[in-house]
This record gives structure tokens, C-alpha cells and sequence, in this order.
């Protein structure tokens, strides 16, 4: 029985082609009803009605069908190189514009990269050259889904190669992370100084490679991102991190207790704070890097510490307290 036939390149032949092509050359002809389960047998001409039957088709001899073959590559071979030739030429042409203007030429300092696999290509690329630090920010428990996790397997690599070469990695984690196994465990995987802290809220997802180049979101979904390169940004950029660092709170390889003032603790501060600046329990949970189901149970816990009844008297039972006014 010939093997099922399946979409290939015009000019390949399947298995189920050369099972058919091979019956051919043995019994001379074939039924035309038989190639329906390999149309490439005579798109390839490999096949053809016979004189005497049309019904019936006849194997090409196979040097013949060989040569034909060969010969309709080395043809596409050739227009491949004639056009070539035509692109080089014309950039040859505009190469030379453009050294009779050097900036046309620099790299660009800020860059709109397209699609997950051009932007992981691009930090890969950047981190083979680190030598000194990698700042990240990570808002969100992205490692927990197979794309998170599929990026973390591939970045893996890079981060070790990179603690090898004697770099640092820092990286800010909103609080709510701080208690994801997957976390720790990536982190004790990695040999090197890797340092993680936490904060209420962190600012977008930023990858920021030897205070040189930085990369940003430049869409939601993840499939857009702007690759910085101009030294103001990019050192506004690691100066706001350092800030962020220093008002963080230490997760690896150290923890350090987060305090609990009253019966509020930390992630309750941080949502009284946004309860009190009119947010809803959506702008909350995606501040705080949590599902809104979360967020919720956490202003229950808070009303109830408050002896809070309802939303309005909660942001005023809020103010009264003064929690908002003490160092955390």
C-alpha cells in the first residue's frame, strides 16, 4: 500500500511519489485513477498518458527524469544569482550614498523590533556581548505559562554565559512573586552573582544590558519592543532602576522579612495606597502584577482589619488610620 501523501516542495518527491513511481517502473503503467494519491508524479513529469490508453499512465525512464530535474535547478540556481547580482548592484549604488553621508549610515539609537522571535534574537545577540551587568524587570508571573517557560529555558543559556564572563544580573520582581517556587529554583540553577528584589509595583517589563543597550515594550501583546541604544535614555533608564534597587526589597539570595504594621501587611499596604488613589480592583491587580480574584480577597482581608463596610468608608477608614503616612 503507497504511504498517504502529503504537502511538500514543488519540485520534492514524497514517499508515497516514489512508491508509486517505483510500481510504475516495475509493471510499466499505472491506472491514471492511482496518482490521485500523488499528484506530484505528474507535476514532476515523471508520469505520462500512454499512446495506446490515456486512461493508463507510463513511467518517465529515470535518467531521463533526473536530467530534467537537474536542469530545472541549475536553472533556478541561476536566476538566484542573476538576482544577486541585481541586488547588489543597487545597494552597491546606495552603500555609496550613503558613505558620502556617514550618520545615514550609524546604527539606529532606537529601534522597532517585530515579532518574539526578532526580539529574543536581538537580547541574545546584545547579551553574547555583555561583559559587565544584565538589569531586568519583570512585572508579571510570565514564567509560570508554557511561553514564559519556554522563554526562561531559552534565556537560561545566555544568563549563564554572561555570569561566566564575570557579569552581575539584577532583577525587580513585584512583591507577589516573591513566594513562586520557580523563581528560586531558575535563580539556584544559575551559577554567578544573581541578585533578585522586590516592590509593591514595578514599572514595564526592561531588559538593560552593560548600561549600553536597553529593550522595552512597544505593545501589550509582547510582540513589539523598542531596542534603546541612545546613552541618554539608556542611562535614564539604569538610573531608575538603580533607584527602584535601592528601595527594593531583598529576595535572593537573601530574603528579607517583609514587615507587618497592625495587621497590614505589605501587599495591603500597597493596595490602600491604590484604593485611596480611586483605582478599581482591575487597575489594582494589573499594578500589583496579581489576578483580579487575588486583589479582591486582599481588600476583603484589609476592610475586615479596618472594620471597613463598604468601598467608600473603606477609603476614608484608610486615610484615618494613617498607614499610608508610616515608613514601611
Amino acid at each position: 500500500m503507497s504511504a498517504p501523501h502529503r504537502e511538500h516542495g514543488k519540485d520534492d518527491l514524497c514517499s508515497a511519489g516514489t512508491d508509486l513511481y517505483e510500481r510504475a517502473l516495475r509493471q510499466g503503467r499505472l491506472p491514471a485513477e492511482d496518482t490521485r494519491a500523488a499528484p506530484c508524479l505528474v507535476d514532476l513529469g515523471l508520469l505520462h498518458p500512454a499512446l495506446d490508453d490515456p486512461t493508463r499512465l507510463e513511467p518517465v525512464a529515470p535518467v531521463v527524469a533526473l536530467h530534467r530535474l537537474l536542469r530545472s535547478s541549475e536553472e533556478r540556481i541561476a536566476g538566484e544569482r542573476q538576482r544577486e547580482a541585481r541586488l547588489a548592484e543597487t545597494f552597491g549604488s546606495l552603500m555609496r550614498i550613503a558613505d558620502s553621508h556617514p550618520t545615514a549610515g550609524d546604527t539606529p539609537t532606537i529601534q522597532l523590533l517585530t515579532g518574539t522571535e526578532r526580539i529574543n534574537r536581538a537580547i541574545t545577540d546584545a547579551m553574547a556581548d555583555a561583559s559587565e551587568e544584565l538589569m531586568t524587570v519583570q512585572p508579571r508571573a510570565g514564567l509560570t505559562g508554557e511561553r514564559g517557560q519556554a522563554a526562561d529555558a531559552a534565556s537560561l543559556g545566555r544568563d549563564q554565559a554572561a555570569l561566566d564572563r564575570g557579569c552581575h544580573i539584577r532583577t525587580l520582581y513585584p512583591h507577589t512573586l516573591r513566594h513562586f517556587p520557580i523563581i528560586a529554583a531558575r535563580c539556584e540553577r544559575l551559577t554567578g552573582d544573581v541578585q533578585i528584589r522586590t516592590l509593591d509595583e514595578v514599572p514595564d517589563r526592561l531588559v538593560l544590558i552593560d548600561r549600553t543597550v536597553a529593550f522595552v515594550p512597544a505593545g501589550e501583546d509582547g510582540k513589539l519592543a523598542l531596542e534603546i541604544r541612545h546613552p541618554a535614555i539608556v542611562d535614564h533608564l539604569a538610573v531608575t532602576f538603580d533607584r527602584l534597587w535601592r528601595l527594593a526589597t531583598p529576595m535572593y539570595p537573601v530574603a528579607a522579612p517583609q514587615p507587618s504594621h497592625n495587621g497590614i501587611t505589605p501587599r495591603q499596604h500597597a493596595i490602600a495606597a491604590l484604593l485611596v488613589e480611586g483605582h478599581t480592583d482591575a487597575v489594582i491587580a494589573d499594578r500589583l502584577g496579581m489576578n483580579i480574584r487575588t486583589a479582591r480577597v486582599h481588600i476583603a482581608k484589609l476592610a475586615a482589619t479596618l472594620g471597613s463596610q463598604s468601598r467608600a468608608q473603606l477609603g476614608y477608614l484608610i486615610g484615618r488610620s494613617g498607614i499610608l503616612d508610616r515608613e514601611r
